[in-house]
């Protein structure tokens, strides 16, 4: 995979209380990734961006909350989630990125 695949895969963390615990406790790093990359795609970028042994990737669609705005419905966007699990001993500084 090209450098240039590599750096747009990864969108950024999803930080919140929940994603902190799981950094934390389990070694389970969240991101918001493009929603036509797949597993392999975003272990790669992963790997390569912050240096560290990925142990498996999990991912999920998450549909956007419908909206009332002024009387008219709308929808927010789609995306992608990842949950990347790190070997145990290292981390990643998701909050720099």
């Amino acid at each position: 995979m090209n450098q240039e695949k590599v750096l747009k895969v990864l969108l950024g963390p999803v930080v919140s209380e929940k994603t902190t615990m799981a950094a934390s406790t389990s070694n389970q790093y969240i991101f918001k990734v493009r929603t036509d990359s797949n597993k392999r795609e975003i272990k790669a970028a992963v790997e390569s961006l912050f240096g560290v042994k990925v142990e498996g990737v999990t991912t999920s669609n998450v549909k956007g909350k419908k909206k009332v705005f002024k009387g008219k419905v709308g929808q927010r966007i789609n995306w992608k989630k990842a949950v990347v699990k790190v070997s145990e001993g290292q981390m990643i500084d998701a909050s720099a990125s």
